[in-house]
């Protein structure tokens, strides 16, 4: 795929953030910008194990989405300290998914500040996500079309960004935020899925204590190259129109979503993703 590296700054002013890339939304990776943070010398899979190892977490998985699966509903459950465990000895497909650590883990919250790239985060939704080694997460975008900050901890990450602007090439599934499940975005099949010939985005991999922009709406594929986990601060859209979008989606999109889902069971998502495929690929026609 046209895939660019995301620009990499070991530092930056606020008002550079929000010239050179809040501004444009174009993505960034700051290397240094937590370096004062306790987190950044403390936070590892055996810290979290430590302070929160009697939790019970949700843990999510790579298996195609079901008609029977309530929105962001867990596929399973593990105390955190069997989760690092299972992390730590063997790959595996479980991961955690916007865990709420202001919720379940206070004592975190004196880790951490909340930075001043010149934008209002949101400071009751700081969300963890863990995974083991080569598990990932299907393409998607955020509901709430937030500007997001993600904080990597442990280990390497691999990202692939996608702006709203190339979703008409990435197989949109209707009235969801995800592409065909079926697409493999580190090694596609051009003949399988021929749009994604014309689709450029960005690619970068996060280490410990780097820091990625991800402008508001942008479509992200996150694999872990190995055990780690990461923290995403937001910030509402300033865009109008991505802000009623991200409006429209909470409160239209997803109930009609659950709506079908009940009524028409299966075929309601083998209907959306037959149209994924031939949406996209009628343009190209």
């Amino acid at each position: 795929m046209n895939l660019e590296a995301i620009p990499r700054v070991k530092s930056i002013t606020k008002e550079d953030f929000l010239e050179r890339y809040f501004k444009p939304q174009k993505p960034v990776v700051i290397e240094h910008a937590v370096d004062d943070w306790p987190a950044t010398q403390k936070w590892s899979l055996d810290y979290i194990k430590e302070v929160a190892g009697d939790k019970t977490v949700p843990l999510y998985d790579n298996r195609p989405v079901n008609h029977e699966d309530g929105f962001n509903e867990p596929h399973a459950q593990m105390k955190m300290s069997d989760y690092v465990n299972l992390l730590k000895s063997e790959p595996t497909k479980y991961r955690i998914f916007l865990w709420n650590i202001l919720k379940e883990v206070p004592q975190l919250q004196k880790d951490f500040s909340f930075p001043d790239f010149g934008l209002k985060l949101k400071k009751k939704l700081p969300m963890l996500f863990f995974g083991g080694r080569d598990s990932f997460t299907f393409m998607h975008y955020d509901i709430d079309m937030s500007n997001i900050f993600h904080f990597h901890f442990e280990g390497k990450k691999e990202c692939i960004l996608f702006p709203q602007s190339e979703t008409k090439y990435l197989y949109k599934v209707p009235h969801s935020l995800i592409t065909h499940e079926s697409i493999d975005f580190e090694n596609p099949d051009f003949e399988k899925w021929p749009a994604l010939k014309s689709a450029h985005g960005f690619k970068t991999e996060l280490n410990h204590g780097d820091v990625l922009y991800m402008p508001e709406g942008y479509w992200h594929y996150m694999k872990y190259v190995t055990p780690g986990f990461s923290m995403s601060l937001r910030s509402w859209p300033k865009s109008p129109f991505n802000f009623a979008k991200g409006l429209y989606n909470i409160i239209i999109m997803r109930s009609f979503d659950i709506a079908m889902r009940k009524i028409q069971g299966q075929k309601w998502i083998e209907h959306k993703n037959a149209k994924a495929v031939e949406r996209t690929n009628a343009m190209l026609a």
